[in-house]
């Protein structure tokens, strides 16, 4: 049973993550939005300059030439901005995928101290019940960690994905922009 300090210092420590956590979901919004109102500042600034160039091109070979050499840094930009918005999303996930790991074995770690706690008093009889369960809690812990395995994996996987895919696309725009320019 639990005692009432104990019972206050398991609250204390829950008010404490949870604490914690809020404070590290408002960095992380800060961190978004950050990003997000420098892309939006870098946007304007760059088509307001695209519109300059644009507007002082003298022909259509002049007007294509530079619109293609605007593009380029655009393009490159977007990219970057999905690139580090991603970055930043999974390092989010990664912090509270490592809450959620760190609260799970916490707690699995208290249920089985408190399952051999209650086992010890168990009546004569038990003993299958008792090795039973306890079975069933190292095959949930066992499949648990397989999952967070997998799930890792996974990760890793679509983050290698991604990093390929950016790669891909800013080649695929360094081609097209060289043939339009070798075009005009």
């Amino acid at each position: 049973m639990m005692t009432p300090e104990q019972f206050l210092d398991v609250q204390k420590a829950n008010l404490e993550k949870i604490l914690g956590l809020s404070q590290q979901s408002f960095s992380n919004v800060e961190k978004v939005v950050e990003l997000n109102l420098n892309a939006v500042k870098a946007y304007m600034e760059d088509s307001v300059e695209a519109v300059k160039a644009l507007s002082s091109a003298k022909d259509i070979q002049e007007f294509v030439a530079v619109s293609t050499s605007v593009t380029q840094p655009l393009s490159e930009k977007a990219v970057s901005y999905g690139k580090d918005l991603y970055s930043l999303s999974s390092g989010i996930a990664s912090e509270a995928a490592k809450l959620v790991e760190e609260q799970v074995a916490e707690n699995n770690k208290k249920f089985v101290e408190l399952f051999e706690s209650a086992s010890k008093n168990a009546p004569a009889g038990s003993e299958s019940a008792v090795a039973l369960m306890k079975s069933a809690i190292t095959a949930a812990n066992t499949a648990y960690d397989s999952v967070s395995k997998a799930t890792k994996q996974a990760v890793e996987m679509a983050e290698a994905n991604v990093e390929a895919a950016t790669k891909a696309t800013i080649k695929a725009s360094n081609t097209a922009t060289t043939k339009a320019r070798k075009a005009a």
